[in-house]
Order: structure tokens, then sequence, then C-alpha cells
């Protein structure tokens, strides 16, 4: 048990110390503007049985304060349920919304939606430079949201800009999970390294990709992903490894109104692709179990069952876990109690993954909106 303890400290001090900061709640990308630079801007948003959302979604983007050419592709991937309908009641010069083509074989379905509406941006301003902005369906942004992101990427001249936009966190379900959802991303993929130059890690987060039509182009386009099925990460790795500078941070200026509101729906949020993350590699997941054990589990356990040296050094290392919670729960405006119950949402996030995996195996592959893709990318590199 004091070997377990020890063991557990260290690798708790390394990450606090060595691991890119990802325990920061930063960094947050503050209200800006390009200055005198107004750029074009298309904005993509696909959207398959959106109804509920793709109303809020598109008004706010109309609303935007952005002082450049500003045009919204609503592409409606074969909705059932009258989500091209409401977007077309908006009448709004600036909004163009077109019925999406059958998905042809090796594409997801998102990427496909989006594929189209990138060449529909394309073929209405042909031979022109800017930014394309990729955002979900169920986002709403703040009037300065555009002009915010298109500032970021002219001052810092990034190829890509990114943000984790704010969840819901309402439902007990949520505070309990919706939170540690952000924390265990950022120790994947931490920022810092993310926007450091030097670093190979690369991530983004899809709810709002901005990026230059350049380089876009430079990287094969969205057909260069056609497969994947965490496109977002797939995006950022092949744009830094092409040479791009990118940019990933939280936002102040956008909410996604997608409410999760109960366990089993969070589940279904992580199983969709935690394996695919894992490259479907059996070995890569009993790693994962381990891993996951090692660093969220067995402090715990060494506080509650070690004795002398073991439990004190046991509680150091729950007690740097537990306090490692802290500035993501302050970013959510949640008591720090919640941290209390890191190893059982580290647990409930570790069978998600198991999950993923057994969905996997039994042929379900992944399933979104209602479609099965059971050979998804599995070129997704890790950080």
């Amino acid at each position: 048990m004091l070997v377990l303890s020890i063991a557990t400290l260290l690798i708790w001090l390394g990450l606090l110390l060595l691991h890119g900061r990802f325990w920061q709640a930063g960094p947050v990308l503050r209200p800006g503007s390009p200055g005198a630079d107004w750029p074009r801007v298309d904005v993509v948003v696909p959207a398959r049985d959106e109804a509920g959302s793709i109303g809020a979604c598109l008004a706010s983007l109309l609303a935007q304060n952005y002082g450049g050419p500003l045009r919204i592709v609503l592409l409606d991937d074969r909705s059932g349920d009258g989500t091209g309908r409401i977007a077309r009641g908006l009448r709004d010069d600036r909004l163009v919304v077109l019925e999406g083509a059958p998905r042809p074989p090796g594409w997801s379905g998102k990427l496909w939606a989006v594929a189209q509406g990138v060449a529909e941006a394309r073929r209405l301003a042909p031979g022109e430079d800017g930014y394309l902005l990729l955002c979900d369906a169920d986002i709403t942004h703040d009037p300065a949201h555009v002009a915010t992101l298109v500032g970021k990427a002219v001052g810092d001249r990034l190829d890509m800009v990114s943000e984790m936009v704010e969840l819901n966190c309402e439902s007990p379900a949520e505070r309990a999970l919706v939170p540690a959802f952000v924390f265990f991303f950022q120790m994947l993929y931490p920022f810092a390294r993310v926007n450091d130059p030097a670093s190979a890690t690369a991530a983004a987060a899809g709810g709002t990709v901005l990026i230059r039509r350049e380089m876009l182009a430079r990287i094969g386009g969205i057909e260069s992903l056609r497969g994947a099925l965490i496109d977002d990460v797939t995006l950022a790795q092949r744009v830094k490894r092409a040479g791009g500078r990118i940019w990933l941070g939280h936002s102040m200026l956008a909410r996604s109104i997608r409410p999760y509101p109960g366990p089993a729906d969070v589940w279904r949020m992580v199983a969709r692709t935690a394996y695919v993350q894992l490259r479907y590699s059996p070995a890569m997941l009993l790693g994962t179990v381990l891993g996951m054990g090692l660093v969220w589990l067995a402090p715990l356990c060494c506080l509650l069952a070690g004795h002398g040296p073991a439990r004190w050094v046991g509680a150091a290392a729950w007690a740097i876990s537990t306090a490692s919670f802290l500035p993501t729960l302050r970013r959510f405006r949640l008591s720090p109690a919640w941290a209390l119950l890191l190893p059982g949402i580290a647990l409930f996030y570790t069978l998600a993954t198991i999950g993923s995996a057994l969905d996997h195996h039994r042929g379900r592959g992944v399933v979104w909106k209602d479609r099965a893709y059971r050979d998804g990318d599995k070129d997704i590199g890790t950080a």
C-alpha cells in the first residue's frame, strides 16, 4: 500500500508541475475586434433534427456586430423535424439554407454536411480570402462573438481559433458530470501545449472553429477529414502538421443550449466517441482503465484503507487531485464540494469508455442522430 500511495503522489506531482498547466481554468477569449481589418466570414452550420435550437442559433448569428461581409450557410442534413423550415422562416439575405444530399460512402454525416456548406460558401464567393466559421446548431452567440474570434486570429496571426463554449450546467447530472468532462478534456489536451507552436499537441472544440480559407485548402479541405468521427481534433492536428498556428481556449461569448438532463444523456455523449479516441485498441483501453484507476481511485483507496505513512501519502495525493479540479468548478460557478465526488465521477467516465468499446465490438459502432458509423477514421493522433 505504501508503494502504491507513493506512486500516486509522484504521478500527481508530475501532472501538476509538468503537464501543461491543464488544471487552470483558462485561457479565456475575451471580447475584442479585428480593428481596421474586417475580412470576409462565412459561417457554416450543419444541422440534423435541430428544430429545438436552430432558430435561436441562427438568430444569434444574424445579430452579430461584425463590420465586414458575413454570410451564414445552414446545411439541413435531411432532417425530419422541420429544421430547414424553421431556418427558411427567418428570411434574411445573409442566410442561405441548403438541403443536404445523401451521404456518400466513407463520410461521417456531420463532415459531409460541413463539406457541402463549405462548397456553397466557396461557390458564392469564389477566390475570396477570409475565414470560415464552423459551428454547431445548438449554440447561441453573443453579438460580439464573430468579431472577437476574427480579432484573435488577425491580431495573433493564427490559422485557426477554437473555443470550448459554455455548457449547460443546470440539472444535478450536469453539475456532477459536465465540469469533469471539460476538466478531463484539458487533461488529455492541455491548452497551453495546444497553443504552443513548438508542441506537437493539437486539439480543437467543434462547437466553434474559425479557420482561414487558405489553410483549409492547404490541408486538402474538409475532404481530407471525411471519415473522421472526432473531426475537431483531427482538423487541428492536420492544421498544426501543415505548419499552421492554432489557439484553443474557453468562450465567454458562446453557449451550448443542448441539455443533458440525466446521467444516461452524458453517458451517451461520452460513449459516442470514447473508443474512437483510443483508436479502437483494446490495449489502449486497458491502459486507460488502469491509468484512471491509478490517478483517481488509488489515492482515495490509500487514504481510506492505508495505515501509517501509506495513509498520509495517499491523503496528500488525494488532496492534490481534488484541488486540481477547483479552478474548473469556479469557472462553472459551482461549490468546491463537488470536487469530493471526483473519484466517483472518474469511475463513471471510465465505465462509459468501456461501454463505448463494448458497443463497437457488438457491431453498433458510433451512433449519432439515429445513424451508426462502423468505419471511422482511425488516423486520430494523440497528444
